[in-house]
């Protein structure tokens, strides 16, 4: 029989005992514990009941209800803003390097590689096998704990009473440990604050592909022989004579090697003749564009505003000419080119006769304004020139020291074709006016030139040389052709302008620097036919009506211009234009409109058919205090005047309506057209000034 165990009994007996002094204290600690919960429990309420008010930041703005109502919208995109914009590829269909227009948008903000393995992989096998061995020992290691201590609370189960109870204490969901462990409550925003989730649309991938087009191809083979080299050269050298021949007919044999460097020459200056034909198209296709509202106001401006001048009319300025070197230089001379009428030619030189110098002949066209066609540098000044009307090539050309030449367009180089010497009968002063007339019976090509030597000269192209013979010797007294020998030398009147009769070939005019004009012929070479008391000073210009047989115009630096019918000693009409006077000129499509430049810058136009008694067009058309107008003429067939100034600079203005104007038709009658209703036109103003025997006559 197992022995009872006493000290047990004894120990359970003494618990007994010790308990009833023990139950009381017990109690008192409850009671005081559940005071102190209740104490804290009041305490929890309000703090609870506070987290519940608006706890606001002393710095928080006032809000309106307006503005916390307001919803502020924020739209998420999916661009990358720091995406590059100007990505470009080389495209090879196109040749050319094409911008991308989709660019790669994502951007990556934070990388973190994980240690997340896939459940189904053979690396997860193992980890789980691994983790499963793990658990069963942490298992078993728990339940040997947990036996140890439940031995350890049988054994000493009063002394650990207190702890457990304590431990329950702490573990209770309402006791204070709990709620100070947990966290506080999250205080709502102030605002009207709104949780909102978006997704953003993911773009659709796609792809693109292009395929480029591969360049063409050729393929060529040759073998070099010196036999196939050699046969090329001769080729060649077939071809090259062939050019020649039919160029220049039958040649001079000359050495292999001389006629090897001409051909290579000729063959180098025809390439260089392509290319200058191909660069003058261009840089007159380039001018033009430069210039195309001038182009345009040339071909289709009128100016309307003409239907309420009445009668007055104006100048619309378009292209100016100028040349860099030619600055110094006056304009001496102006000639319209009758065949290519956007031509025409300008001689510069300098009136100023202390300051003489070299000159120039320059050849512009109105379709490119910005550079000369034609340069022609001279050793002497330029006076005057005139180009022929049949041959527009050639050009004829007075100089300041006395020589003529002949320039032709068409040869090269810059010297003349023709030119006078001392031997060959030049002018010993200056040459004023050259004038082309029709060939002679042997078709020989010649033309007349004035001088101040008293001189007018017959200039005669035969083959390569001029052969000059006198027409007449101007004087005072009268004409003068051979003196017999011993007689008193005449004093020589110098002549400064002259113009041939437009039917009558025989009669021309001359101006001189005593102000007189002389009506001469050339069968008369011993006296004038008749001589006219026209200005006061030097004639500077005189020229017949383009339509009526009778009348001419003279202008001087006295200040007038003057109309004259040539069977009349008196003149027509006198005009004072307040200034010097440097040119006059016709219009070609009416006889009673002409134009002239004063030395202070203006252009006067005039139609006797408007207006008997002041110009119809008083137009300023450069610096009035420095520069002064020396030339006039008008365009052929374009309502276009040229104007040339003592700087080197021609100006180039188109004529109003006004200026232009043609009378109008009766109802019921056609507009007579023709040279004669010009003429009659012209006689008829004509008739009103004649006396009743001279209209008679």
């Amino acid at each position: 029989m197992p022995v009872p165990n006493n000290n047990a009994a004894f120990a359970r007996k003494g618990s007994n005992v010790q308990k009833v002094p023990g139950a009381k204290s017990t109690k008192a600690a409850t009671k005081k514990k559940d005071e102190e919960e209740t104490v804290e429990t009041g305490t929890g309420w309000e703090e609870w009941s506070q987290g519940k008010a608006l706890v606001r930041p002393p710095d928080q703005m006032e809000l309106t209800e307006a503005e916390l109502k307001e919803e502020n919208t924020r739209i998420l995109t999916a661009n990358n803003p720091h995406a590059p914009q100007n990505i470009v590829r080389y495209s090879f269909k196109e040749r050319s390097y094409k911008p991308i227009n989709i660019v790669d948008q994502m951007a990556v903000h934070f990388v973190l590689e994980g240690s997340l393995v896939h459940q189904d992989s053979e690396e997860a096998r193992k980890l789980g096998v691994k983790e499963g061995l793990a658990q069963e020992i942490a298992t078993v290691d728990a339940t040997a704990e947990s036996e140890e201590e439940k031995a350890e609370t049988s054994v000493n189960p009063a002394v650990d009473g207190g702890d457990v109870e304590e431990a329950g204490d702490e573990d209770r969901p309402d006791s204070a440990a709990s709620r100070i462990n947990k966290k506080e409550p999250k205080v709502t925003n102030q605002f009207n604050f709104s949780d909102r989730a978006s997704q953003t649309l993911n773009n659709p991938m796609r792809d693109r592909i292009c395929q480029t087009e591969p360049p063409p191809r050729s393929s060529f083979s040759a073998t070099a022989n010196q036999w196939e080299i050699y046969d090329a050269y001769v080729q060649e050298l077939q071809k090259q004579e062939k050019n020649k021949e039919k160029q220049k007919g039958t040649h001079s044999h000359k050495d292999n090697g001389k006629s090897k460097k001409v051909m290579l020459m000729e063959t180098q200056s025809e390439d260089v003749t392509k290319w200058t034909m191909a660069s003058k198209i261009l840089e007159r296709t380039i001018s033009q564009n430069t210039f195309d509202d001038i182009a345009q106001d040339f071909k289709y401006f009128e100016d309307a505003s003409d239907e309420f001048r009445e009668q007055q009319g104006t100048l619309l300025p378009l292209w100016k000419f100028q040349y860099d070197k030619a600055k110094t230089l006056s304009v001496t001379a102006l000639c319209w080119n009758n065949k290519y009428q956007d031509l025409f030619a300008v001689g510069l030189g300098s009136y100023d006769f202390s300051r003489q110098g070299c000159g120039m002949l320059l050849f512009y066209s109105l379709k490119n304004p910005a550079f000369p066609e034609y340069i022609y540098p001279t050793s002497s000044g330029v006076m005057c020139l005139d180009i022929h009307v049949q041959y527009s090539h050639l050009v004829a050309v007075g100089f300041y020291n006395g020589c003529v030449a002949v320039y032709s367009l068409k040869e090269e180089g810059r010297e003349p074709v023709y030119k006078s010497t001392a031997k060959t009968g030049k002018h010993t002063d200056p040459v004023w006016q050259v004038h082309w007339q029709s060939d002679d019976m042997d078709s020989n090509h010649n033309f007349y030139s004035v001088s101040s030597d008293g001189r007018v000269v017959s200039w005669t192209l035969v083959k390569n040389e001029l052969i000059f013979t006198d027409i007449i010797r101007l004087t005072l007294t009268g004409a003068v052709s051979e003196g017999p020998k011993g007689a008193q030398a005449p004093s020589i009147a110098s002549g400064t302008s002259f113009d041939f009769h437009k039917q009558i070939d025989y009669m021309f005019l001359v101006g001189t620097e005593e102000g007189k004009i002389h009506k001469c012929s050339k069968t008369y070479s011993s006296q004038f036919l008749e001589t006219f008391d026209a200005h006061s000073m030097a004639v500077d210009t005189v020229k017949w009506n383009y339509f009526h047989p009778k009348v001419f115009v003279s202008c001087s630096s006295d200040w007038t211009v003057k109309i004259w019918d040539h069977t009349i000693n008196t003149p027509m009409f006198v005009f004072d234009l307040q200034a010097a006077v440097g040119d006059v000129a016709w219009a070609p499509y009416s006889s009673t409109v002409f134009a002239a430049v004063t030395t202070d810058g203006t252009v006067h136009v005039f139609d006797l058919n408007v207006n008997k008694y002041e110009a119809i067009c008083q137009q300023l058309v450069v610096d009035k205090k420095k520069t002064k107008l020396t030339h006039v003429e008008f365009n052929p067939i374009h309502p276009v005047i040229i104007v040339g100034d003592d700087r080197g600079y021609v100006t180039s203005f188109k004529l109003s309506p006004n200026l232009r104007k043609k009378p109008k038709a009766k109802k019921g009658h056609e507009l007579p057209k023709g040279p004669e209703v010009e003429v009659a036109k012209m006689e008829k103003l004509l008739s009103l000034l004649r006396e009743p025997d001279q209209n008679s006559g």
